[in-house]
């Protein structure tokens, strides 16, 4: 990496391969236990998750360790950094962020840690600006700049099929004042302030799929955006809703569509679409 700014972000982000690959970043592991094994997100495939959730077997989530955080900017200062920007997944959502901050206090360059106040492909947008930011040059307090504007620009918004996954997790946040009524709605989320909120109450899957969709193209407007489509064991569904953004949308520059992976998955549960709308800087 040389003298570029390491920016380090963690699996939730979700990023494809090659996009890590191409902007040099460096992924931590988030963990998931499924019948009270604990592994790394990476070596728990979706479908096991799916699967699992689907059976309403023990599925549960937990931040990285600050050791495995330590290492990463260890890494990053032998292979030459001047300094690290860490970007997170939101803070009201996960100690990932925490675990971060605990492994900067002792690391041997400064290590900046961002809050993206989001997650998902909400994050990784904002990994990815701050690593074009870090691979053009830029300061650490101008990568940090650029993950947080992007962050702030992008807007994520997600169907689920039922809510009870996020009751069960302790993550359903003001999206709780729906439990009365989530046998007759299907409802549409947000996130607001790092917090998962509601968006929409809506009576059928096909009404909120195509509300999702409205209110995607409403959020672009005609900005040049990037596109994230993400899903769990939805994919159709998925294939079907990027079609639609890229003919509906004027100034789409890259659409990512991919599976969530099993943190964020046993939170949402099977049948989860997701759009996030991330406008270039």
């Amino acid at each position: 990496m040389g003298s570029a700014v390491a920016v380090v972000t963690d699996s939730s982000a979700y990023l494809p391969p090659r996009l890590v690959e191409r902007h040099g970043l460096t992924i931590v592991p988030l963990q998931i236990a499924i019948g009270g094994e604990t592994r790394d997100e990476g070596d728990v495939t979706t479908e096991q998750a799916a699967q699992a959730l689907k059976e309403w077997r023990p599925v549960t989530t937990s931040r990285p360790s600050p050791e495995r955080f330590a290492h990463a900017f260890k890494a990053a200062a032998g292979a030459g950094a001047p300094a690290v920007v860490s970007v997170h997944l939101s803070a009201a959502i996960s100690g990932t962020l925490e675990a971060a901050r605990l492994a900067a206090e002792d690391a041997p360059v400064p290590v900046h840690v961002v809050d993206s106040g989001t997650i998902g492909l909400g994050l990784g947008f904002a990994a990815l600006s701050a690593a074009e930011a870090a691979l053009d040059g830029a300061s650490p307090e101008d990568v940090v700049a650029a993950a947080e504007r992007r962050a702030e620009l992008s807007r994520s918004l997600f169907y689920v099929h039922t809510l009870e996954h996020l009751r069960r997790g302790g993550r359903i946040g003001a999206a709780a004042t729906l439990l009365g009524s989530a046998l007759m709605v299907k409802p549409l989320l947000g996130i607001q302030n790092g917090a998962i909120t509601p968006v929409e109450k809506v009576r059928t899957t096909s009404r909120a799929l195509a509300r999702l969709a409205d209110l995607a193209v409403a959020e672009a407007a005609d900005r040049e955006v990037d596109l994230g489509v993400q899903h769990l064991a939805a994919a159709s569904r998925a294939e079907a809703l990027a079609g639609e953004l890229r003919d509906r949308i004027p100034h789409v520059r890259d659409l990512h569509i991919g599976e969530v992976g099993p943190v964020i998955g046993a939170h949402v549960g099977p049948g989860m679409l997701g759009v996030v709308v991330a406008p270039r800087l």
